[in-house]
């Protein structure tokens, strides 16, 4: 499969965002056949800096950034603007997370878009939304967990503070997905000469990943509007205390230490629950419900001592032997793994999950290929990411030759 066949060839993007989300989504969006274009600053997306490999390059700029042109415009010039206009008028959307009164000012807000371009969608990541008391707040991802509840998710009771789960940055990931989703729709929109104007927020994105426990029921308690927030380390071990006791009864749903490394056991319905109690040879009266709160004393012990017994049986036999025991019941569950062992692994590579690039600073770097399979085939070899201002000269050349870089094939 070509670049030009994938499902976006022809579309063109303006990325003018920095950092993680917008330029995860423009990334997703090059994977699938989009034309990339990084518009940048002199100094570059301060990504570029951030546990730089060398000048203008790190590791996360890397894994953010394939398969994109650079282009470098400073905004906060007439010349930069101009340039901007030029490019925005070939573009299909444009990607960016700059607040309201600084995306005015470079040209960037919808009413400056559409007076460029009319037929292009504007798609702006903000921290906490364009509406509402803390519109204008600047906050990145931490910001967005701390205060959307996602940050006590994961909650132990040896704290010292609050803690990113395995520093991992959800709300911006999640927020790159929504935007890609977004971006995506707007292409598609049956009016093209007016798209629209797309937001996500990382206060969203934050909420997203909790959809599940986001729910208000009529009969669930109420905090009262003087209750404080987590203000000691007595409530936030009031926190990690109900997740480590809801752990220690959910035994279907958790990972267990096996006679030679770590075994994760997931499952979702009575008719897994049920295989495994027939692997282990026991038997639940709770099978149908394990998340359901004990309705005595007696029944959390019981329930506690179930989930005992099926540690230690785990731990008489190594992990193949579990994994393979579970696979023949389909029964899911898996070793536990380093992210780093997986550069090497079949299923990884056979997936296309991992391809190979020569970077300027990092020589040689394997990254996340495309999380895509379009008409079964995982992406072409990806380009690096690039050089600050790399295809400057090359851009501004199509854009003095107006017929040829608007006579790209869109859908």
């Amino acid at each position: 499969m070509t670049a030009s066949s994938l499902p976006l060839a022809g579309y063109r993007i303006l990325d003018y965002s920095q950092f993680v989300a917008g330029p995860l989504a423009t990334m997703l969006l090059a994977d699938l056949g989009a034309d990339v274009i990084k518009v940048e600053p002199p100094g570059g997306d301060a990504y570029r800096h951030y546990e730089p490999l060398g000048e203008g390059e790190s590791r996360r700029f890397y894994a953010l950034n394939r398969n994109k042109r650079s282009i470098v415009c400073d905004l906060k010039t007439e010349e930069g603007r101009s340039v901007s206009r030029a490019l925005i008028a070939t573009a299909d959307a444009v990607v960016h997370n700059s607040p309201p009164l600084r995306a005015a000012d470079f040209g960037l807000d919808t009413e400056s878009v559409r007076d460029a371009n009319p037929a292009t969608a504007v798609a702006v990541v903000s921290a906490f939304g364009s509406e509402g008391p803390h519109a204008g707040r600047l906050g990145y991802d931490l910001i967005a967990q701390a205060y959307s509840g996602l940050l006590m998710a994961d909650a132990r009771l040896d704290d010292e503070v609050p803690r990113r789960s395995g520093g991992i940055p959800y709300s911006d990931i999640t927020a790159g997905l929504l935007a890609c989703i977004s971006i995506t729709a707007a292409l598609a929109a049956h009016d093209t000469g007016n798209r629209p104007h797309l937001e996500v927020s990382l206060l969203g994105a934050a909420l997203a990943t909790q959809i599940q426990t986001f729910v208000r029921t009529s009969s669930d308690q109420r905090p009262q509007p003087n209750d404080p927030p987590i203000v000691t380390k007595a409530d936030l071990a009031a926190v990690g205390s109900g997740i480590a006791d809801h752990d220690a009864l959910e035994p279907y749903y958790r990972c267990y230490e096996a006679a030679d490394g770590f075994l994760a056991l997931a499952c979702l319905t009575l008719a897994q629950r049920e295989r495994v109690l027939q692997v282990l040879g026991r038997r639940d009266p709770w099978a149908s419900d394990p998340q359901a709160a004990p309705a005595s004393a007696q029944e959390r012990g019981q329930r506690a001592a179930l989930a005992h017994n099926f540690a230690e049986l785990f731990r008489q036999r190594t992990v193949a032997h579990w994994v393979a025991q579970f696979a023949a019941v389909n029964v899911p569950a898996s070793d536990v793994r380093l992210v780093g062992q997986l550069f090497d692994d079949d299923q990884i590579r056979a997936n296309g999950l991992v391809r190979q690039v020569r970077q300027r600073q990092g020589g040689t770097v394997d990254l996340l290929g495309s999380i895509f399979k379009v008409d079964g085939v995982s992406e072409q070899p990806p380009t690096p990411a690039p050089r600050l201002g790399e295809h400057t000269e090359q851009l501004l050349g199509e854009l003095r030759q107006p017929a040829a870089s608007n006579d790209r094939s869109r859908p």
